[in-house]
């Protein structure tokens, strides 16, 4: 649950701030009629959007298990951070990219370009605020991974949409920044243009980054690996546990299922048995709240 708070945390810091920078962005790219400021508000705009729809994506994960949904609706936020993905890539990139394009096609100075760069200015101080909101929530479970590596092992898919769009937002915003300035400089609205597509070329490739992490989170993954060493651990110092054969974790959004095979140290007596079992899974839950679902096969053979 407090990884659920931390991303709740990061979610709302992302979205206060893409609210003020899309309004902020929407009013300069209608003064200004820069291609870079449209496709930023656009961003901006889909990024709320998104958020909102990871705080929908969290509420529906933590529904009860039913007779439907035996365990749970806990990888509800697996998909709802998938659609995020998809409208990173569509409204954002593909849009940026064409603007972009008829920007090229149908050139045109930008109006009060000093406006948008007053404008962009401000939006990246916030976005790096939202960035670095976000980045403390994942540094409460980094632990001595880098950050890569927490990206790539990482089972908190909304977090890792969340600063996988804030990188993306500082990025576009500085592009935008350089693309308005290199216009003004040069007096030539083909750098304006030239940002914009380099802006949808970065929410693309961020969106297909953060798609595909998620796609492996949908499909199915175990619980990351340093739990999973802790798990094993755990279990072969059980006394009950004379060997652990085989451990099987699901994650589930926040919740993790659990199947053991394992040879125990009572053989003889089926209620002796039963009741180390017992005493195993209880002490697992303690130890690690996360599990929600414990599935114990004793075996003599793996």
């Amino acid at each position: 649950m407090s990884h659920s708070n931390g991303s709740i945390k990061a979610i709302i810091y992302a979205l206060g701030a893409n609210l003020g920078i899309s309004l902020a962005k929407g009013l300069a790219a209608w003064h200004t009629r820069s291609g870079a400021m449209l496709a930023e508000t656009v961003h901006s705009f889909a990024d709320s959007a998104n958020q909102l729809l990871l705080l929908w994506g969290l509420r529906r994960a933590r529904l009860p298990a039913s007779e439907e949904h035996p365990l749970g609706h806990g990888k509800a936020i697996y998909f709802w951070s998938f659609i995020v993905a998809l409208m990173l890539f569509s409204m954002g990139g593909i849009f940026s990219i064409y603007e972009g394009v008829h920007k090229l096609a149908h050139p045109e100075m930008p109006k009060s370009p000093w406006i948008a760069v007053g404008v962009l200015a401000v939006s990246v101080l916030l976005e790096f605020g939202s960035l670095k909101g976000a980045l403390s929530e994942v540094r409460k479970t980094q632990g001595k991974r880098s950050f890569l590596k927490w990206f790539r092992q990482s089972r908190q898919s909304e977090l890792i949409v969340v600063v996988g769009e804030d990188l993306a937002a500082l990025l576009g915003l500085s592009l935008a920044l350089a693309a308005v300035l290199a216009t003004i400089v040069a007096g030539n609205p083909i750098f304006d243009a030239m940002g914009t597509i380099a802006i949808g070329v970065v929410l693309i490739l961020v969106a297909v980054t953060v798609g595909y992490e998620v796609k492996s989170l949908l499909i199915g993954e175990s619980a990351d690996p340093d739990t999973v060493t802790a798990l094993s651990d755990f279990l072969s110092g059980q006394p009950e546990i004379a060997e652990l054969y085989k451990l099987i974790t699901l994650q589930l959004g926040m919740e993790l299922m659990v199947s053991v095979k394992a040879r125990m140290q009572e053989m003889n007596s089926a209620l002796s048995l039963i009741e180390d079992i017992n005493r195993v899974e209880s002490a697992l839950k303690t130890k690690f709240p996360q599990i929600r679902w414990v599935f114990f096969e004793p075996d003599v053979r793996d």
